[in-house]
């Protein structure tokens, strides 16, 4: 009945956007405390999303993944696949207008231009710093929600960057 009338009973308390079902706002909450419950058992890498982990787990699964045959990287889609084959073939037919840089990817060329403009258009809402690229956002939010995503699989301890792995 509450599908049919619009009726969104279940709010976030922090930040006010209201569900359908108790689950869904369930797992909207990890979105602000950086819960990850679901664990790749190969290298530790943490998700939101059950879905995320099976998508994941396709890169350990190499037969099942889409395989470079140039240089043995795997991808979770054909997409991906597309896109990192340029760069052995050397297909970058976007330019910057600005310096000139190439790029395979739209997306990549995008976030380049920003260098040049100076636009920061994804800004924390917690302390109102402002980045270029949407991931480095989500790799800053860490510092709000003490997420810790990367796991040593000999001590489990758990770090905030990958590159604090390496202890």
């Amino acid at each position: 009945m509450i599908i049919h009338t619009g009726e969104k009973p279940f709010t976030c308390q922090q930040c006010g956007k209201s569900f359908r079902r108790k689950g869904n706002l369930k797992t909207h909450i990890r979105s602000h405390t950086g819960e990850r419950p679901y664990i790749c058992k190969l290298c530790g890498k943490r998700f939101i999303y059950n879905v995320n982990l099976d998508r994941h787990m396709k890169i350990h699964l190499r037969d099942n993944g889409f395989k470079c045959h140039q240089c043995e990287r795997s991808f979770t889609d054909t997409n991906h696949l597309q896109d990192h084959v340029k760069i052995h073939i050397g297909d970058k037919p976007l330019m910057c207008h600005h310096c000139g840089l190439s790029c395979s990817r739209e997306a990549n060329l995008k976030s380049h231009i920003r260098v040049h403009t100076g636009e920061k258009p994804f800004t924390c809402e917690q302390c109102g710093k402002s980045f270029r690229v949407k991931g480095n956002l989500k790799t800053h939010m860490r510092i709000h929600t003490g997420e810790k995503p990367f796991t040593c699989l000999q001590c489990e301890k758990r770090f905030t960057y990958n590159k604090d792995l390496k202890h």
